[in-house]
């Protein structure tokens, strides 16, 4: 199946292809747009999102964002992206209370924003090979080879639940503040 042809769906909504999604994401701060959207269960302001979009953007705290810095990222999205994401049915946005609401494609979206990098240690495989070497500590204790049966069975099923639950602990914890990209600035830098 095709980047263009593999669409995400929601019960009763348009469905989006990876292209389409990929299109709108493609700016970063349509990106902010969704990383904001992220923190509330409902509809959040224009101003508020502008000023923390700003914030992001100009790496300060929003307490010190000027009006300049406000009134830029105010415009471009009032003008411009909210609008396309709305198309999109990524957002809803009523021009008219200057209000953005999020739609069931807002969530749907989080995974695109938690891009790996390329430097990201290849967990899939980890975990692939961790299993294997399990299955073939399994084997080997099945026809009592040395030296594996120096532990018992117990003990190797303990060794292998402790390196799963540390490597998952891990993973878990190291990926918490994935980035875009190394050069990009990371929106849970300064909180809302």
């Amino acid at each position: 199946m095709s980047n263009q042809s593999s669409r995400i769906t929601a019960a009763g909504e348009q469905s989006l292809s990876k292209g389409e999604i990929f299109d709108v994401l493609q700016n970063q701060r349509r990106r902010y747009v969704l990383q904001y959207l992220k923190r509330f269960d409902g509809p959040v302001s224009l101003s508020d999102l502008a000023t923390q979009v700003a914030a992001w953007e100009y790496r300060t705290p929003v307490e010190e964002v000027s009006t300049d810095q406000k009134k830029r990222v105010y415009t471009t999205l009032q003008q411009t992206h909210l609008q396309k994401m709305q198309e999109a049915g990524i957002v809803e946005y009523d021009p008219d209370e200057n209000l953005i609401r999020p739609t069931t494609h807002t969530d749907d979206l989080s995974v695109y924003l938690e891009i790996v990098p390329g430097s990201e240690f290849p967990w899939r495989e980890f975990y692939l090979s961790l299993g294997a070497f399990s299955c073939a500590v399994v084997a080997a204790l099945w026809t009592n080879l040395y030296p594996l049966t120096v532990l018992s069975p117990l003990e190797w099923a303990t060794v292998f639940a402790v390196v799963f639950t540390l490597s998952a602990a891990h993973h878990t914890y190291s990926g918490a503040d994935m980035e875009l990209d190394d050069e990009e600035f990371h929106p849970d830098q300064f909180q809302r």
